[in-house]
């Protein structure tokens, strides 16, 4: 069915307390593309696991969905204004929609690029985060909208974009810190108090290369925790402490000019990161700390013949999934440790073509392609084993690069005004 619900009214519609099979972040509950979901079907249909709902209306945008709480968070484009909206994860009803920015100019401005990060803060109650491409940073309440605070990256940290496609990244929650990338030389990545976003710190890192179209992540190793993300050309890879944004350190061998796109993979002291156009490539990378201090060595390079443009990459045992070619979705597969290639198909699965994000849960990988295929696929790394393949029906355009979501039994893909949610869950309608 289609919903198009008027917006309905009244903070007690909200459940403020998110479950362990929400996704309440971009990349899911642990920022890792991995939902801790069991029970889900390992073979759909011929036409696909059965449709729960379609909502319409939502503007345009690459952003993924986030679920927490009983509703559905994301942000959409209209009439030139972007808008941070709230559906009820139940039939994708319209809870409220709210305009949070007006982005000017920017390159394929179909919307905002920011997955939007629910939080439930101890000071404010349940919040969400969101970017838009101007660079508009707001903190807006879950239950109506209602704006908390606001900041902009180029006005109040000098910040700037790699390129011409706007501010894309995704916030990070880590305890009372907002952690997000501005992009300037003196405010590269900045920590900001969630309740009131008052500045903590300001990660100085020169000639940075602007912001990266990256999302950061949290790292430990040893004592040392710190944020890894991926700025422009001359940044590269960073990597900064938790406690005052001092830049660890940086490895440049696969950022490219263009846009350097993909979310970091890291466990323990490796580091396996990816990035997509003529001067992108893969690196493994391995930590080593000394003291407050941290070195990095090149483990295995790749060049062109192995990247990943976007679409992201999953890290599931001691394999890393993803799509790989510039532009493509070629599942490809590493072997985490050493990263070296175990296979790289020739096309896309499941008769999807294009880029492919991916996402996984329960010893399957979902990969959602450009082209409106959505495709099942057994996480072995011998090989390709498809087991369920659909198309979406009228993919628009820009069908590209939204993210799957898998939480509470659910499958969301989001196409551009649209939000499909199909039910995966083993006995639960299908």
């Amino acid at each position: 069915m289609t919903l198009r619900i008027p917006m309905l009214a009244g903070a007690f519609l909200l459940v403020t307390t998110a479950t362990a099979a929400d996704w309440p972040q971009w990349r899911g509950p642990d920022r890792t593309a991995i939902s801790k979901e069991t029970g889900l079907l390992k073979k759909w249909p011929a036409d696909g696991p059965p449709k729960a709902f379609t909502a319409k209306g939502l503007g345009g945008g690459y952003g993924s969905p986030v679920v927490a709480g009983g509703k559905i968070f994301g942000a959409g484009k209209e009439g030139g204004k972007e808008y941070v909206w709230c559906l009820s994860e139940k039939d994708g009803s319209e809870v409220w929609k709210k305009e949070f920015a007006a982005p000017g100019k920017v390159g394929y401005d179909e919307g905002p690029r920011c997955t939007p990060t629910y939080h439930n803060d101890p000071k404010i109650g349940a919040v969400v985060y969101v970017i838009g491409v101007g660079g508009d940073l707001v903190c807006v309440k879950a239950a109506d909208g209602e704006k908390v605070w606001s900041k902009n990256f180029g006005k109040d940290f000098g910040g700037r974009m790699m390129s011409g496609w706007g501010f894309s990244e995704s916030p990070l929650i880590d305890g009372d810190k907002l952690i997000v990338t501005p992009g300037s030389d003196s405010a590269a990545l900045v920590a900001l108090n969630t309740a009131t976003g008052e500045t903590i710190w300001k990660s100085s890192i020169a000639r940075c290369g602007g912001a990266g179209y990256s999302s950061p992540i949290k790292a430990t190793l040893g004592k040392l925790s710190m944020y890894i993300t991926v700025m422009g050309k001359s940044g590269g890879v960073v990597a900064v402490n938790t406690a005052d944004g001092k830049l660890l350190w940086q490895y440049g061998k696969i950022a490219n000019g263009t846009a350097n796109i993909p979310t970091v993979i890291v466990r323990d002291d490796l580091v396996w990161a990816s990035t997509g156009y003529r001067d992108g490539g893969s690196a493994l990378l391995k930590m080593t700390a000394d003291g407050d201090k941290v070195s990095v060595k090149e483990v295995k390079y790749y060049d062109q013949t192995l990247q990943n443009h976007h679409g992201g990459m999953v890290l599931v045992g001691e394999h890393v999934y993803f799509g790989a070619n510039h532009g493509q979705g070629y599942p490809a597969c590493v072997e985490f440790k050493t990263g070296e290639q175990k296979y790289k198909e020739a096309k896309g699965a499941g008769g999807g073509s294009g880029s492919a994000a991916v996402a996984y849960a329960d010893a399957m990988l979902y990969y959602h392609y450009q082209s409106g295929h959505v495709v099942l696929v057994e996480a072995n790394p011998e090989e390709v084993k498809v087991a369920g393949a659909f198309k979406y029906p009228e993919p628009s355009r820009a069908a590209k690069w939204a993210h799957p979501v898998i939480a509470n039994g659910k499958l969301f893909i989001r196409d551009q005004d649209k939000l499909h949610v199909f039910t995966v869950k083993v006995g639960a309608g299908n």
